[in-house]
C-alpha cells in the first residue's frame, strides 16, 4: 500500500500520515534509507510478544556512516531534552519502533500539529521496552535532513515538551536586573567615596547595553517560539494532504 501526498510535508508529517492510515494490529515506523534493518522488525515483534509490551523502540548501540558532528549533537540533544522536559525520553533512539493497536488508537487521538512523534509515543506511557541493534551505513543516496531541519526538529521537541526555557529566560532576566542594580550601586559608591576620581567612559555603558539587550532578545526569542507554536495550532491546518492512495 502506498500513500502519495500533494507535496513533501516533512518527516514527522509522513510518519503521522502512516500511523493515521494503519488498520493493522501493529504499526512499524522505519525510514526508507535502510540504515535501520527491516529484518529487525521480526525480532522486535518476538520481543513485543515475549514482554507483552505495547511499544518496542530501537536503541542504537552503534551508528555507522555518520560523522562526529551528527553523533555528538544527537547524543547531547537527547540528554539535554531529558534535563529540560518533565517526560523522560530514552536516549540514542529515533523513530524506528513498532507499536500495537492500543498505542495507534491513542496516537490518532492527538490533534496538535507539528508533532514530535517519538516524544508523544513516549509520553503516552503503556509498556515500552528497548530493542538494541547496530545501525548500518546508508544504503544509497544522501541525507535529506540538513542542519536547519535538524535544528527545527530539535526546537519542536524542546518547546513542545518543556516550559523550562520560559523559566530560564525569566531567571536570566532576573539575574540581569540584579547585575544592573549591583553595578549601579558600585558606580554610586565609587562616585561618593572616590570623590569624583572614577574615570567615566564608554566601555561600561556599551557592556551594559549589550548585556541587557542580549537578555531582552533572548527572552523575546523564547517567547516567540511558544507564540509561534500557538499560532500554528490556532490556524488548524492539516498536517498533510493526501493526493492518492494505492491498493487501499
Amino acid at each position: 500500500k502506498v500513500i502519495n501526498m500533494s507535496r513533501n510535508f516533512g518527516h514527522q508529517g509522513s510518519v503521522t500520515c502512516g500511523i493515521n492510515n494503519c488498520n493493522g494490529d501493529v504499526a512499524a515506523v522505519i525510514d526508507a534509507d535502510l540504515q535501520d534493518p527491516p529484518e529487525a522488525i521480526l525480532e522486535m515483534l518476538q520481543l513485543m510478544e515475549k514482554e507483552q509490551a505495547n511499544v518496542v523502540y530501537g536503541v542504537r548501540k552503534v551508528r555507522k556512516g555518520e560523522n562526529w558532528f551528527k553523533l555528538a549533537t544527537a547524543k547531547w540533544f537527547y540528554r539535554l531534552l531529558n534535563k529540560m522536559s518533565d517526560t523522560k525520553f530514552p536516549v540514542d533512539t529515533g523513530d524506528f519502533r513498532i507499536m500495537d493497536r492500543k498505542v495507534i488508537n491513542a496516537f490518532n487521538g492527538f490533534k496538535e500539529k507539528n508533532k514530535y512523534v517519538r516524544g508523544l509515543i513516549c509520553w503516552m506511557g503503556f509498556k515500552q521496552v528497548p530493542f538494541y541493534y547496530e545501525r548500518q551505513e546508508r544504503f544509497a543516496g544522501e541525507t535529506k535532513y540538513p542542519l536547519k531541519d535538524m535544528l527545527k526538529f530539535a526546537a519542536i521537541g524542546m518547546f513542545y515538551f518543556s516550559k523550562k526555557p520560559l523559566k530560564i529566560a525569566t531567571l536570566t532576566g532576573f539575574l540581569a536586573v540584579l547585575v544592573g542594580i549591583f553595578y549601579a550601586l558600585f558606580v554610586l559608591f565609587s562616585k561618593i567615596f572616590s570623590h569624583g576620581v572614577v574615570v567615566s567612559g564608554w566601555t561600561s555603558t556599551i557592556i551594559l547595553i549589550v548585556f541587557f539587550g542580549g537578555v531582552q532578545l533572548l527572552t523575546i526569542g523564547v517567547l516567540g517560539q511558544y507564540i509561534g507554536n500557538l499560532f500554528d495550532e490556532a490556524k488548524n491546518r492539516p498536517e498533510y494532504i493526501i493526493d492518492e492512495k494505492i491498493n487501499f
